[in-house]
C-alpha cells in the first residue's frame, strides 16, 4: 500500500523541480539562443558618422554597420539592427532588447562592471572642437565657456574630468542633437570625435570647426551581457580572425581614411 506523501514532502519535491528547471534553462546560454533563432540582434545608434549613419537613399552605412553585417554573415545569421542611442546602449543589453552592441562603444572600467566587452576592433579619439578663431590651447581655456557633449558617452566623462569649475557643460541625449546645436551655432565647443567635427563643417562650412585638443584615444569593442563566456569567446575569435585577414582594417579604412593603429592590430595580449 503506497504511503501518502506529506504536504512538506510535496513542497520539497516542487522546489527541487523548480531548481532543476532553472539549472536546465541556465545551460541554454545566449549563444545557443542566438543560433537557434538564426538572427543576431545588434544595437546601433544610427547617427554616429562615420561609424553608423544613413546615406542619401536612407540606407544604413558606416564602419560599425559593416562590421555588424560581416559578423552576422560569418555566423550564418540574419542581421537585425536594433536602433538605439548612445545613452541606451547598456540598458538595451541589460533588458535583452539586443544580443550585442556594436556602436562606437568604448571600453571603460565603469561599463565593465555591468557588461562584458570583446577584444577591441577599432579606436575612437575624444577631442575638443571649436571654431578656428577661438583660442583653446588647454583645458584652462574652457573656463567660463559653454561646452557641449553627448550624455553618458566617454566624451562626456572626459570633459567632466578636465573642465574648470566655471565651464558650463550642456549635455544632449544623442549625437544628432549635439550636431544640430553645432551646425546652427547654438554651441561653439563640442567634445566629440574628429569625424563628427568634419561633418559639422560639411553641413555648415562657415562654422570652420577644428580639433583644438585631443583628450584621449579610446578602444572600441562589442558589448555583451555579463555571464556569456561562450558568446564572448566566439566574438573574440571572430574579431582576431578578421583583424588577421585584413577585413576589419579594410572596413575602417573605407570610412575613416586611415589604417587601424598597432594597438588594435597587434595587441599586447
Amino acid at each position: 500500500m503506497p504511503i501518502p506523501s506529506s504536504p512538506k514532502r510535496r513542497l520539497r519535491g516542487a522546489l527541487l523541480g523548480l531548481l532543476l528547471l532553472g539549472a536546465s534553462a541556465a545551460q541554454a546560454d545566449q549563444l545557443d539562443t542566438i543560433m537557434a533563432a538564426k538572427k543576431l540582434r545588434v544595437a546601433i545608434d544610427l547617427a554616429v558618422p562615420p561609424y553608423s549613419m544613413k546615406d542619401d537613399k536612407l540606407k544604413l552605412i558606416g564602419s560599425d554597420v559593416e562590421t555588424a553585417q560581416l559578423m552576422a554573415k560569418d555566423f550564418g545569421l540574419e542581421l537585425e539592427v536594433v536602433p538605439t542611442t548612445l545613452t541606451n546602449r547598456v540598458p538595451f543589453l541589460q533588458t535583452n532588447k539586443a544580443d550585442v552592441v556594436i556602436s562606437a562603444f568604448s571600453i571603460t572600467p565603469e561599463r565593465a562592471k555591468v557588461i562584458d566587452f570583446s577584444v577591441p576592433y577599432a579606436p575612437i579619439l575624444v577631442v575638443v572642437g571649436a571654431p578656428r578663431s577661438m583660442k583653446i590651447n588647454g583645458p584652462a581655456d574652457l573656463a567660463g565657456k559653454k561646452v557641449i557633449a553627448t550624455r553618458g558617452t566617454t566624451n562626456d566623462q572626459e570633459l567632466t574630468k578636465i573642465a574648470p569649475a566655471s565651464t558650463t557643460i550642456t549635455r544632449f541625449d544623442d549625437d544628432a542633437t549635439s550636431m544640430t546645436a553645432m551646425v546652427s551655432g547654438q554651441a561653439d565647443i563640442w567634445v566629440t570625435s574628429p569625424m563628427l567635427l568634419k561633418v559639422v563643417n560639411e553641413k555648415n562650412p562657415t562654422r570652420d570647426i577644428e580639433n583644438k585638443l585631443t583628450l584621449k584615444a579610446n578602444l572600441l569593442a562589442v558589448g555583451l551581457r555579463k555571464g556569456e563566456p561562450r558568446l564572448k569567446e566566439k566574438i573574440d575569435g571572430w574579431i582576431r580572425a578578421k583583424l588577421g585577414n585584413g577585413q576589419l582594417n579594410a572596413i575602417y579604412k573605407k570610412y575613416h581614411h586611415a589604417e587601424l593603429p598597432p594597438e588594435i592590430l597587434n595587441p599586447a595580449s
